[in-house]
């Protein structure tokens, strides 16, 4: 998962610190999570298997919890499965329990969200009992609220406009993305060709970005992209989604309900689970 530009950014400074017995250091194991997206599908669950198991095994401390944390960011990245998903929520909620973070105002800090979106939308479980952490929980429980409610009209690339209500009766996927995030670039042609073949079917795919039309065109310019690209350049529309991170997909059954929600890079099979929980049924 990347964050959009306008989020804040935490810069984590590791330093090395001598191994103890059967340990890892944190620079090392940095490191082996800032290679996880150089790693091919079959190998990159594996590693990040290997990575939780050795955050799990650091000593408390902060090192420990930001270690954690990236690799929560990176796990659900495609399709690693329930094991690397669960490890992951594993090494940060102990990270979390032995190194509780203190907030400044409601919001939770990022890890307590980031642990909260494995439990809300990845299917893994935790013990952690943190008032923060089930802040968190309310949180995306509350925006998942105002999403399902949210309604919009945008120009795209066209300049036709697009109204979420006005779709009724049809299946709706709506993926926000950026031409700077790797993440999204990589979900692009599994979307089209969903889109291709299903598009027939009722299905409409509107693919968000807060980015100007001048970067996005050279962006698209000699790639074979059919799905709608609408503009949101006040994010007006990012904001009432919630999105601090991409990409991110939603998406809406024919009768303008919120049917399913993916936090970040959807492998094909993927995307046909989250339409399936919709109604549309990949043949």
């Amino acid at each position: 998962m990347t964050p959009t530009r306008s989020a804040a950014f935490l810069a984590v400074f590791l330093l090395a610190v001598p191994h103890l017995h059967g340990q890892q250091s944190p620079t090392t194991i940095a490191g082996e999570i800032g290679k996880l997206r150089s790693l091919s599908d079959q190998d990159r669950p594996s590693a990040t298997i290997k990575a939780a198991n050795e955050i799990a095994a650091l000593p408390a401390g902060m090192d420990k919890v930001q270690l954690a944390d990236q690799a929560s960011q990176r796990v659900t990245e495609g399709d690693q499965g329930h094991a690397a998903l669960q490890a992951v929520a594993d090494a940060l909620s102990k990270a979390l329990a032995q190194t509780p973070l203190r907030t400044r105002g409601d919001e939770p800090p990022q890890p307590y969200m980031d642990l909260a979106r494995l439990v809300r939308y990845e299917n893994v479980s935790v013990s952690l009992d943190d008032p923060l952490f089930k802040r968190a929980l309310d949180i995306l429980a509350a925006n998942e609220a105002d999403i399902a409610k949210a309604d919009f009209t945008l120009k795209d690339l066209n300049n036709r406009s697009w109204t979420l209500s006005q779709l009724r009766g049809k299946i709706v996927l709506i993926n926000f993305w950026a031409t700077w995030c790797p993440p999204c670039r990589t979900e692009m042609p599994n979307l089209d060709n969903i889109y291709a073949h299903y598009a027939g079917e009722g299905l409409v795919i509107l693919s968000i970005t807060d980015e100007d039309a001048l970067t996005v065109e050279s962006f698209l310019r000699g790639m074979d992209y059919h799905p709608p690209v609408l503009l949101d350049p006040g994010d007006i529309v990012h904001q009432q989604f919630h999105i601090t991170e991409i990409p991110q997909t939603f998406v809406f059954d024919r009768d303008g309900k919120l049917a399913a929600i993916a936090i970040d890079q959807s492998t094909q099979k993927q995307f046909f689970g989250l339409l399936a929980r919709a109604g549309l049924q990949p043949q």
